[in-house]
Protein backbone atom coordinates (compact mmCIF):
# COMPACT_ATOMS: atom_id res chain seq x y z
CA UNK A 1 0.00 0.00 0.00
CA UNK A 2 2.65 2.63 -0.62
CA UNK A 3 1.93 6.54 -0.96
CA UNK A 4 5.23 8.07 -1.65
CA UNK A 5 7.09 10.52 -3.34
CA UNK A 6 10.39 10.36 -1.84
CA UNK A 7 13.53 8.34 -3.12
CA UNK A 8 14.98 6.63 -0.87
CA UNK A 9 17.28 3.66 -0.62
CA UNK A 10 13.97 1.61 0.50
CA UNK A 11 11.71 3.16 -1.66
CA UNK A 12 14.17 2.18 -4.67
CA UNK A 13 14.19 -1.65 -4.14
CA UNK A 14 10.91 -1.92 -2.23
CA UNK A 15 8.33 0.05 -4.65
CA UNK A 16 7.33 -1.41 -7.76
CA UNK A 17 7.12 2.05 -9.44
CA UNK A 18 9.30 4.88 -6.84
CA UNK A 19 10.29 8.28 -6.97
CA UNK A 20 14.03 7.24 -8.21
CA UNK A 21 12.38 5.99 -11.29
CA UNK A 22 13.94 8.98 -13.64
CA UNK A 23 12.47 7.35 -17.00
CA UNK A 24 8.90 8.19 -18.59
CA UNK A 25 7.86 4.86 -19.37
CA UNK A 26 4.25 3.98 -20.57
CA UNK A 27 3.00 7.91 -20.18
CA UNK A 28 4.05 7.50 -16.08
CA UNK A 29 5.75 10.69 -14.78
CA UNK A 30 9.22 10.29 -13.28
CA UNK A 31 9.86 11.35 -10.02
CA UNK A 32 6.48 10.40 -9.27
CA UNK A 33 5.87 7.14 -6.38
CA UNK A 34 2.91 4.94 -6.84
CA UNK A 35 0.95 2.41 -5.14
CA UNK A 36 -2.29 1.45 -3.76
CA UNK A 37 -2.71 2.60 -0.54
CA UNK A 38 -6.02 1.57 1.30
CA UNK A 39 -8.79 3.64 3.17
CA UNK A 40 -11.28 1.79 5.03
CA UNK A 41 -14.41 3.53 6.43
CA UNK A 42 -15.12 1.29 8.49
CA UNK A 43 -14.40 -2.52 9.03
CA UNK A 44 -17.04 -3.86 11.98
CA UNK A 45 -15.96 -6.51 14.77
CA UNK A 46 -18.69 -8.01 16.82
CA UNK A 47 -18.24 -10.32 19.74
CA UNK A 48 -18.70 -10.49 23.69
CA UNK A 49 -15.41 -9.07 24.86
CA UNK A 50 -15.99 -5.74 26.12
CA UNK A 51 -13.20 -3.02 26.88
CA UNK A 52 -10.63 -3.16 29.51
CA UNK A 53 -11.87 -7.00 29.53
CA UNK A 54 -9.11 -9.82 27.79
CA UNK A 55 -7.64 -8.45 24.61
CA UNK A 56 -9.06 -5.05 25.09
CA UNK A 57 -7.65 -5.02 28.35
CA UNK A 58 -5.76 -2.00 27.99
CA UNK A 59 -8.18 -0.26 25.36
CA UNK A 60 -11.67 1.76 26.43
CA UNK A 61 -13.41 0.54 23.30
CA UNK A 62 -13.99 -3.40 23.11
CA UNK A 63 -16.21 -5.39 21.33
CA UNK A 64 -18.69 -4.65 18.86
CA UNK A 65 -16.63 -1.94 17.28
CA UNK A 66 -15.98 -0.20 13.70
CA UNK A 67 -12.54 0.41 12.96
CA UNK A 68 -11.77 3.06 10.68
CA UNK A 69 -8.05 3.28 9.02
CA UNK A 70 -5.64 4.19 6.65
CA UNK A 71 -2.87 1.73 5.63
CA UNK A 72 -0.42 2.71 3.91
CA UNK A 73 3.32 2.33 3.50
CA UNK A 74 6.57 2.53 4.03
CA UNK A 75 5.97 2.18 7.63
CA UNK A 76 7.93 3.21 10.99
CA UNK A 77 10.53 2.04 12.72
CA UNK A 78 11.03 1.58 15.61
CA UNK A 79 7.21 1.30 16.14
CA UNK A 80 5.33 0.08 19.05
CA UNK A 81 4.69 -3.17 20.25
CA UNK A 82 1.07 -4.64 19.40
CA UNK A 83 -1.16 -4.30 22.29
CA UNK A 84 0.90 -1.53 23.86
CA UNK A 85 0.23 2.49 23.65
CA UNK A 86 3.08 4.22 21.66
CA UNK A 87 5.64 6.48 23.27
CA UNK A 88 5.04 9.58 22.02
CA UNK A 89 7.83 9.52 18.90
CA UNK A 90 7.03 5.76 18.13
CA UNK A 91 3.56 6.61 16.20
CA UNK A 92 2.27 9.37 13.83
CA UNK A 93 1.25 12.85 15.04
CA UNK A 94 -1.81 15.18 14.30
CA UNK A 95 -3.76 12.13 14.67
CA UNK A 96 -7.60 13.48 16.50
CA UNK A 97 -10.20 10.94 17.58
CA UNK A 98 -13.50 11.77 18.13
CA UNK A 99 -16.21 10.69 21.49
CA UNK A 100 -16.27 6.60 22.24
CA UNK A 101 -13.38 6.02 20.31
CA UNK A 102 -9.39 4.46 20.58
CA UNK A 103 -6.27 4.33 18.99
CA UNK A 104 -6.33 0.19 17.58
CA UNK A 105 -3.49 -0.81 19.81
CA UNK A 106 -3.94 -4.27 18.71
CA UNK A 107 -2.73 -3.97 15.10
CA UNK A 108 -0.64 -1.17 13.64
CA UNK A 109 0.26 -2.89 10.15
CA UNK A 110 2.11 -5.92 9.13
CA UNK A 111 5.92 -6.71 7.71
CA UNK A 112 5.57 -7.24 4.13
CA UNK A 113 7.65 -10.19 2.91
CA UNK A 114 6.97 -12.36 -0.54
CA UNK A 115 8.43 -15.86 -1.45
CA UNK A 116 10.00 -14.41 -4.67
CA UNK A 117 12.37 -11.93 -3.18
CA UNK A 118 15.74 -12.03 -3.79
CA UNK A 119 16.82 -9.41 -1.55
CA UNK A 120 14.83 -9.55 1.77
CA UNK A 121 16.89 -6.75 2.90
CA UNK A 122 15.81 -4.72 0.28
CA UNK A 123 12.41 -5.36 -0.74
CA UNK A 124 10.96 -6.09 2.03
CA UNK A 125 9.23 -3.75 4.14
CA UNK A 126 6.30 -2.69 6.87
CA UNK A 127 3.16 -1.49 6.06
CA UNK A 128 1.16 0.77 8.67
CA UNK A 129 -2.24 0.52 9.66
CA UNK A 130 -3.22 4.26 11.25
CA UNK A 131 -6.67 3.14 13.17
CA UNK A 132 -9.16 3.78 14.98
CA UNK A 133 -11.64 2.04 17.09
CA UNK A 134 -15.36 3.54 17.53
CA UNK A 135 -17.87 1.70 19.90
CA UNK A 136 -20.62 0.12 18.65
CA UNK A 137 -23.62 -1.41 19.96
CA UNK A 138 -26.94 -3.45 19.08
CA UNK A 139 -28.53 -0.63 17.24
CA UNK A 140 -25.86 -0.39 14.99
CA UNK A 141 -26.66 -4.31 13.55
CA UNK A 142 -30.28 -3.46 13.07
CA UNK A 143 -31.05 -0.49 11.97
CA UNK A 144 -29.42 1.93 8.75
CA UNK A 145 -26.69 4.30 9.95
CA UNK A 146 -24.48 6.66 7.67
CA UNK A 147 -20.94 6.46 7.56
CA UNK A 148 -19.04 9.23 5.83
CA UNK A 149 -15.45 10.21 4.66
CA UNK A 150 -13.45 12.86 3.36
CA UNK A 151 -10.52 12.80 1.67
CA UNK A 152 -8.55 16.06 0.74
CA UNK A 153 -5.69 15.84 -1.84
CA UNK A 154 -2.07 17.37 -1.17
CA UNK A 155 -1.36 20.40 -2.88
CA UNK A 156 2.05 21.25 -3.23
CA UNK A 157 1.67 24.71 -5.67
CA UNK A 158 -1.12 25.36 -3.23
CA UNK A 159 -4.04 27.78 -4.33
CA UNK A 160 -4.77 31.70 -4.19
CA UNK A 161 -6.74 31.13 -1.26
CA UNK A 162 -3.80 29.72 1.09
CA UNK A 163 -1.16 32.23 -0.74
CA UNK A 164 0.36 29.28 -2.85
CA UNK A 165 1.15 27.68 0.88
CA UNK A 166 1.46 23.57 0.46
CA UNK A 167 -1.11 21.76 2.10
CA UNK A 168 -0.40 17.86 3.02
CA UNK A 169 -4.27 16.67 2.84
CA UNK A 170 -6.13 14.80 5.54
CA UNK A 171 -8.97 12.28 5.87
CA UNK A 172 -11.99 12.21 8.12
CA UNK A 173 -14.30 9.93 9.72
CA UNK A 174 -17.99 9.55 10.43
CA UNK A 175 -20.65 7.90 11.92
CA UNK A 176 -24.27 9.48 11.57
CA UNK A 177 -22.39 13.13 11.16
CA UNK A 178 -20.55 12.37 14.55
CA UNK A 179 -16.51 13.02 14.23
CA UNK A 180 -14.77 9.42 14.61
CA UNK A 181 -11.02 10.49 12.95
CA UNK A 182 -8.64 12.51 11.38
CA UNK A 183 -5.91 11.79 9.99
CA UNK A 184 -3.35 14.97 8.83
CA UNK A 185 -1.07 14.53 6.08
CA UNK A 186 0.97 17.01 8.49
CA UNK A 187 1.99 13.93 10.71
CA UNK A 188 2.30 11.45 7.85
CA UNK A 189 4.95 14.18 6.39
CA UNK A 190 6.66 14.51 9.87
CA UNK A 191 6.97 10.93 10.02
CA UNK A 192 9.99 11.18 8.00
CA UNK A 193 9.36 7.90 6.10
CA UNK A 194 8.04 9.37 2.69
CA UNK A 195 4.57 8.56 3.20
CA UNK A 196 1.83 11.01 2.63
CA UNK A 197 -1.93 11.04 2.10
CA UNK A 198 -2.77 9.16 -1.07
CA UNK A 199 -3.74 11.35 -4.69
CA UNK A 200 -3.95 7.65 -6.19
CA UNK A 201 -7.48 7.06 -8.46
CA UNK A 202 -9.21 4.79 -5.95
CA UNK A 203 -12.00 2.30 -6.82
CA UNK A 204 -15.25 1.53 -3.84
CA UNK A 205 -15.03 -1.83 -2.50
CA UNK A 206 -18.64 -2.56 -0.28
CA UNK A 207 -18.32 -6.29 0.86
CA UNK A 208 -18.47 -9.18 3.84
CA UNK A 209 -15.39 -10.80 4.62
CA UNK A 210 -14.60 -13.50 7.22
CA UNK A 211 -10.40 -13.91 8.83
CA UNK A 212 -9.81 -16.28 11.33
CA UNK A 213 -6.88 -12.80 11.99
CA UNK A 214 -9.85 -10.37 12.82
CA UNK A 215 -11.89 -10.99 15.43
CA UNK A 216 -11.63 -14.33 15.91
CA UNK A 217 -11.10 -15.44 19.89
CA UNK A 218 -7.15 -16.53 21.40
CA UNK A 219 -6.77 -20.16 20.20
CA UNK A 220 -8.11 -22.43 22.90
CA UNK A 221 -5.94 -24.73 24.76
CA UNK A 222 -6.03 -28.41 22.86
CA UNK A 223 -7.27 -26.86 20.02
CA UNK A 224 -4.94 -26.97 16.92
CA UNK A 225 -6.45 -24.17 15.33
CA UNK A 226 -5.04 -24.89 11.80
CA UNK A 227 -8.13 -25.50 9.94
CA UNK A 228 -11.44 -23.82 10.70
CA UNK A 229 -14.64 -25.96 9.51
CA UNK A 230 -18.59 -25.63 10.58
CA UNK A 231 -19.07 -29.14 8.98
CA UNK A 232 -15.99 -30.78 10.48
CA UNK A 233 -15.48 -31.97 14.08
CA UNK A 234 -13.65 -30.75 17.14
CA UNK A 235 -10.77 -30.22 15.38
CA UNK A 236 -11.93 -28.17 12.99
CA UNK A 237 -14.34 -25.95 15.31
CA UNK A 238 -12.75 -25.50 18.13
CA UNK A 239 -10.94 -22.35 17.03
CA UNK A 240 -14.48 -20.48 16.61
CA UNK A 241 -16.54 -18.32 18.93
CA UNK A 242 -19.60 -19.52 20.79
CA UNK A 243 -22.86 -19.40 18.57
CA UNK A 244 -20.27 -18.29 14.66
CA UNK A 245 -21.09 -21.44 13.58
CA UNK A 246 -24.76 -21.16 14.59
CA UNK A 247 -25.05 -17.77 13.00
CA UNK A 248 -23.91 -18.67 9.79
CA UNK A 249 -26.64 -21.43 9.27
CA UNK A 250 -29.28 -18.55 9.20
CA UNK A 251 -29.61 -16.20 6.25
CA UNK A 252 -27.11 -13.02 6.86
CA UNK A 253 -27.80 -9.68 5.10
CA UNK A 254 -26.02 -7.20 4.21
CA UNK A 255 -27.80 -4.60 3.24
CA UNK A 256 -26.67 -0.91 1.46
CA UNK A 257 -29.48 1.93 1.17
CA UNK A 258 -27.52 4.46 -0.70
CA UNK A 259 -23.29 4.82 -1.80
CA UNK A 260 -22.88 8.98 -2.56
CA UNK A 261 -20.02 10.54 -3.70
CA UNK A 262 -19.66 14.45 -4.00
CA UNK A 263 -16.54 16.51 -5.50
CA UNK A 264 -15.88 20.21 -5.86
CA UNK A 265 -16.38 20.48 -9.53
CA UNK A 266 -14.25 23.95 -9.14
CA UNK A 267 -11.36 21.95 -7.26
CA UNK A 268 -9.28 20.55 -10.45
CA UNK A 269 -7.63 18.38 -8.03
CA UNK A 270 -10.65 16.46 -7.48
CA UNK A 271 -11.13 14.34 -10.72
CA UNK A 272 -13.26 10.64 -11.67
CA UNK A 273 -11.84 8.01 -13.18
CA UNK A 274 -8.80 5.44 -13.04
CA UNK A 275 -6.02 7.21 -14.92
CA UNK A 276 -5.97 10.71 -14.91
CA UNK A 277 -3.11 13.01 -16.03
CA UNK A 278 -1.75 13.62 -12.56
CA UNK A 279 -1.46 9.49 -11.94
CA UNK A 280 -1.76 7.50 -15.48
CA UNK A 281 -2.23 3.57 -15.08
CA UNK A 282 -3.73 2.83 -18.55
CA UNK A 283 -0.65 2.37 -20.20
CA UNK A 284 1.01 0.57 -17.08
CA UNK A 285 -1.82 -2.28 -16.55
CA UNK A 286 -1.98 -2.76 -20.34
CA UNK A 287 1.75 -3.63 -20.28
CA UNK A 288 1.57 -5.57 -17.58
CA UNK A 289 -1.75 -7.31 -17.36
CA UNK A 290 -0.39 -10.55 -15.09
CA UNK A 291 -0.14 -8.57 -12.61
CA UNK A 292 -3.77 -7.57 -12.17
CA UNK A 293 -5.31 -11.13 -13.01
CA UNK A 294 -6.30 -14.28 -11.39
CA UNK A 295 -5.85 -18.08 -12.96
CA UNK A 296 -8.43 -18.15 -15.40
CA UNK A 297 -8.53 -14.42 -16.20
CA UNK A 298 -8.03 -13.12 -20.25
CA UNK A 299 -7.84 -9.65 -18.85
CA UNK A 300 -7.95 -7.49 -15.46
CA UNK A 301 -11.26 -6.00 -15.81
CA UNK A 302 -14.13 -8.34 -16.82
CA UNK A 303 -17.09 -6.39 -19.30
CA UNK A 304 -19.80 -5.12 -17.71
CA UNK A 305 -22.75 -7.49 -18.22
CA UNK A 306 -26.20 -6.15 -19.04
CA UNK A 307 -28.81 -9.02 -18.04
CA UNK A 308 -28.14 -12.32 -18.19
CA UNK A 309 -28.67 -13.41 -14.74
CA UNK A 310 -30.53 -16.63 -13.23
CA UNK A 311 -34.32 -14.86 -12.60
CA UNK A 312 -37.71 -16.46 -11.25
CA UNK A 313 -40.80 -16.66 -13.46
CA UNK A 314 -44.20 -16.75 -11.64
CA UNK A 315 -46.32 -19.57 -12.90
CA UNK A 316 -48.71 -20.16 -15.07
CA UNK A 317 -48.56 -16.77 -16.61
CA UNK A 318 -44.40 -16.65 -16.74
CA UNK A 319 -44.87 -13.34 -16.00
CA UNK A 320 -41.59 -11.56 -13.97
CA UNK A 321 -41.49 -11.70 -10.27
CA UNK A 322 -41.63 -8.46 -9.24
CA UNK A 323 -38.24 -8.78 -7.10
CA UNK A 324 -36.29 -10.37 -10.02
CA UNK A 325 -34.05 -8.28 -12.64
CA UNK A 326 -34.41 -4.90 -10.41
CA UNK A 327 -38.67 -4.77 -10.71
CA UNK A 328 -40.69 -4.16 -13.66
CA UNK A 329 -39.05 -0.80 -14.59
CA UNK A 330 -35.69 -2.25 -14.60
CA UNK A 331 -35.70 -5.27 -16.50
CA UNK A 332 -37.39 -8.42 -17.29
CA UNK A 333 -36.88 -12.12 -16.94
CA UNK A 334 -36.78 -13.99 -20.58
CA UNK A 335 -38.28 -17.47 -20.57
CA UNK A 336 -36.55 -17.51 -23.81
CA UNK A 337 -33.27 -18.96 -22.23
CA UNK A 338 -33.14 -22.28 -19.89
CA UNK A 339 -33.03 -21.29 -17.08
CA UNK A 340 -35.06 -17.78 -17.67
CA UNK A 341 -32.66 -15.22 -17.30
CA UNK A 342 -32.75 -11.13 -16.98
CA UNK A 343 -33.04 -8.74 -20.29
CA UNK A 344 -32.47 -5.01 -18.46
CA UNK A 345 -34.33 -2.20 -20.11
CA UNK A 346 -32.85 1.28 -21.73
CA UNK A 347 -31.26 2.68 -18.99
CA UNK A 348 -30.00 -0.35 -16.86
CA UNK A 349 -27.50 -3.03 -16.64
CA UNK A 350 -26.03 -5.36 -14.49
CA UNK A 351 -26.80 -9.04 -14.64
CA UNK A 352 -29.44 -8.60 -12.47
CA UNK A 353 -30.53 -4.55 -14.22
CA UNK A 354 -29.69 -3.69 -10.38
CA UNK A 355 -27.71 -0.18 -11.95
CA UNK A 356 -28.25 2.63 -13.89
CA UNK A 357 -25.91 3.17 -16.31
CA UNK A 358 -22.97 5.29 -15.53
CA UNK A 359 -19.89 6.82 -17.50
CA UNK A 360 -17.27 9.36 -16.85
CA UNK A 361 -18.02 12.90 -17.97
CA UNK A 362 -14.18 13.33 -19.04
CA UNK A 363 -11.95 10.39 -20.41
CA UNK A 364 -8.78 11.67 -18.87
CA UNK A 365 -6.70 8.71 -20.82
CA UNK A 366 -8.49 7.45 -23.69
CA UNK A 367 -6.43 5.08 -25.91
CA UNK A 368 -4.66 6.42 -28.43
CA UNK A 369 -5.29 6.68 -32.30
CA UNK A 370 -3.60 6.90 -35.77
CA UNK A 371 -3.78 10.19 -35.22
CA UNK A 372 -2.14 10.60 -31.74
CA UNK A 373 0.91 9.76 -33.41
CA UNK A 374 0.80 12.23 -35.80
CA UNK A 375 -0.23 9.98 -39.09
CA UNK A 376 -3.04 11.23 -41.30
CA UNK A 377 -4.46 8.68 -44.07
CA UNK A 378 -5.49 10.20 -47.40
CA UNK A 379 -8.83 12.27 -47.52
CA UNK A 380 -10.57 10.25 -50.43
CA UNK A 381 -13.81 11.77 -52.13
CA UNK A 382 -15.76 8.98 -53.52
CA UNK A 383 -14.86 5.99 -55.53
CA UNK A 384 -12.95 8.11 -58.28
CA UNK A 385 -10.53 8.85 -55.37
CA UNK A 386 -9.82 5.43 -55.12
CA UNK A 387 -9.88 4.47 -58.72
CA UNK A 388 -7.05 7.72 -59.62
CA UNK A 389 -4.84 6.30 -56.31
CA UNK A 390 -5.00 2.64 -57.82
CA UNK A 391 -4.46 4.09 -61.30
CA UNK A 392 -1.54 6.19 -60.57
CA UNK A 393 0.42 3.61 -58.72
CA UNK A 394 -0.73 1.03 -61.67
CA UNK A 395 1.19 3.40 -64.14
CA UNK A 396 3.89 4.25 -61.90
CA UNK A 397 4.63 0.40 -61.65
CA UNK A 398 4.40 0.27 -65.66
CA UNK A 399 6.67 3.17 -65.78
CA UNK A 400 9.11 2.59 -63.47
CA UNK A 401 10.89 -0.85 -65.29
CA UNK A 402 11.20 1.29 -68.44
CA UNK A 403 12.78 4.33 -67.41
CA UNK A 404 15.45 1.67 -64.61
CA UNK A 405 15.56 -0.27 -67.78
CA UNK A 406 16.45 2.41 -70.54
CA UNK A 407 18.78 4.74 -67.68
CA UNK A 408 20.96 1.16 -67.09
CA UNK A 409 21.45 1.12 -70.94
CA UNK A 410 22.71 4.74 -71.33
CA UNK A 411 24.97 4.00 -68.36
CA UNK A 412 26.20 1.72 -70.07
CA UNK A 413 27.10 3.56 -73.33
CA UNK A 414 24.48 3.02 -75.75
CA UNK A 415 22.55 4.52 -77.48
CA UNK A 416 18.72 3.23 -78.14
CA UNK A 417 17.33 2.56 -81.23
CA UNK A 418 14.40 5.12 -81.49
CA UNK A 419 12.32 2.58 -83.57
CA UNK A 420 12.77 0.02 -81.11
CA UNK A 421 12.16 3.04 -78.39
CA UNK A 422 8.82 3.65 -79.92
CA UNK A 423 7.72 0.00 -80.52
CA UNK A 424 8.01 -0.20 -77.04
Amino acid sequence: PWSSSVCTDKSRTAQLISACDRVQHYGLHKGVGRGAPEIDVFEVQSGPIRAGTGEFLKMPVGQPFMSSSYQVAPGRLPRPGTGWWPAPWQWYSNLTGGMNTSLNIAFYGTYNHFLDDTDPAGQDYWSDAISYNRQLDSSHFGKYHRYRLEWELPDKEGNKENNFTETFGYIRWYLDDEFVLEVKGEGLNASGTGGEISSEPMYMLLNTAISSQWGFPMCPAECPCETYDCHGGFQETCGFSEGFCDMLSKPAEYKINWVRVYQDKNDPKQKLGCSTKERPTRKFIEAHEEKYMQAGDVHPLKPIRKGGGKCSLTPPTNKTVPESCGGVSHGACSPATKPPSCTCTEGWTGSHCMNPVGYDDVVWDPPETFADLGFWGPSLSGGMGVLTVVGALAGALLVAPLVLKTGRRRMDGYRSVPDYERRL
